[in-house]
């Protein structure tokens, strides 16, 4: 079988900018947080394993894994998915975890904060996403008996090729240089979640982008809380980048 990737990622991460990278190379079928679309709509459409295309849909979590094993058959898949939600599935079904590889990537949690704060107001402190993260990274390595390849976003973005080869060595894809820069503009992938994707929209590969922010960490007392609970799960997850 062909690999089943998934990238792991709380929101704000840049992970979306990999994921573009990942539709650039060409000989991977992409698929664009499944797991948030199926939590919020209901269902999610999947592409066809079968020669004469169409698409599948998946109704749980369970039609959607088995779906992703079987395009995996026909040619690799890459998964990002972010952690605004729980997937108490994936926890509850542990088994289901094996035979995929797993990655994840984090982003300092004081812009990631201040950035995600920005976009939704209403944000909770779970859905700041590094405890959920931390936990579905233990549940995978024990599920998997491999540790996940964590990356570092600041990483990515000052040594794209690099940590692009060293993701694709644990991944078991071929590294494909020019999939590191890409052409500007809309994605159909992002359409349904398009205010959070708009800084990969004006992208042509990966960059250090240093967007500035009225409410942070340093001056608001919500963020700051969040902060605090979540800088302990963001350590513990960098203790495992490569």
């Amino acid at each position: 079988m062909n690999p089943l990737i998934v990238m792991w990622a709380h929101s704000r991460s840049a992970s979306t900018a990999f994921l573009r990278m990942m539709i650039e190379r060409g000989d991977v079928a992409v698929l664009h947080e499944p797991f948030l679309a199926l939590t919020e709509e209901g269902a999610v459409p999947l592409p066809s394993p079968s020669p004469d295309g169409g698409r599948a849909v998946a109704r749980s979590e369970k039609e959607l894994l088995i779906g992703l094993r079987e395009l995996a058959l026909v040619r690799p898949v890459f998964v990002k998915e972010v952690l605004d939600y729980d997937y108490g599935y994936l926890f509850d079904h542990p088994e289901e975890l094996a035979g995929i590889v797993h990655t994840f990537i984090v982003r300092d949690p004081k812009p990631t904060i201040s950035s995600h704060y920005a976009i939704k107001p209403a944000v909770t402190c779970a859905e700041i996403g590094y405890e959920r993260l931390y936990r579905l990274f233990e549940l995978a390595w024990s599920a998997t008996g491999r540790r996940p390849l964590v990356i570092r976003t600041e990483r990515l973005v000052a040594e794209p090729a690099k940590v692009a080869e060293v993701f694709c060595a644990y991944a078991g894809l071929p590294f494909l240089a020019h999939a590191l820069t890409w052409d500007s503009g809309e994605r159909p992938e992002w359409r349904r979640t398009r205010r959070w994707h708009l800084d990969a929209i004006g992208s042509a590969g990966f960059e250090d982008r240093r967007n500035t922010y009225p409410d942070t960490v340093d001056n608001h007392s919500a963020l700051r809380a969040f902060y605090d609970h979540h800088l302990p799960f963001y350590q513990r997850l960098i203790q495992h980048d490569f």
